[in-house]
């Protein structure tokens, strides 16, 4: 009984020690479903942007009172902030594609996205700190949020057309995720 016993245990492992290095052997997905992943996950991150930008216009020039605008923009930044991180997330889940500097690359989007989430965080405390009881002192407080927001928007971009990789490039170009 113990050597039947034995054998299958012994059978078991080694079927356990195959699967563990075919597994192993697996690498990430290919280049075109990795970006049609990534672009998937950074579709409603760029229409939260996008609504972000237009309320925030309105807000800056709405007839509301400050304590109105800052109630509004906290919300709107801490909205956009939250979209930043779920698009990080997604795009972490994505994995690392299957090619040359995969791992760089998917760690340079998710960097640029925790970059933004970092940004619209900051200008969300700033304006959430800002005092309401002068309008023209808040609304240059705010005016400056925005600018500083702005600069490290632009700085953290992802320039996607310096992607180290030919197949990646090739993918982005194509998969109908992106268009």
């Amino acid at each position: 009984m113990r050597t039947r016993r034995a054998a299958t245990a012994g059978k078991l492992t080694v079927v356990l020690a195959t699967l563990a290095l075919v597994l192993a052997g697996c690498g990430g997905p290919s280049p075109r479903a990795w970006a049609a992943s990534v672009c998937e996950s950074l579709t409603p991150w760029r229409a939260e942007i996008n609504k972000l930008t237009s309320s925030t216009q309105q807000q800056m020039t709405a007839q509301t009172t400050p304590a109105q605008a800052k109630e509004n923009l906290v919300r709107l930044f801490a909205g956009a902030e939250q979209a930043s991180e779920t698009a990080r997330r997604k795009v972490e889940q994505a994995g690392v594609p299957e090619t040359d500097h995969g791992e760089e690359i998917s760690a340079g989007f998710r960097a640029s996205l925790s970059k933004m989430r970092d940004a619209y965080g900051r200008a969300r405390d700033t304006i959430d700190g800002l005092d309401t009881g002068e309008a023209t002192a808040f609304y240059n407080g705010v005016r400056a949020a925005v600018e500083t927001l702005n600069k490290e928007y632009d700085a953290s971009a992802l320039d996607t057309g310096k992607l180290s990789s030919t197949e990646l490039k090739q993918a982005f170009d194509e998969v109908p995720e992106c268009r």
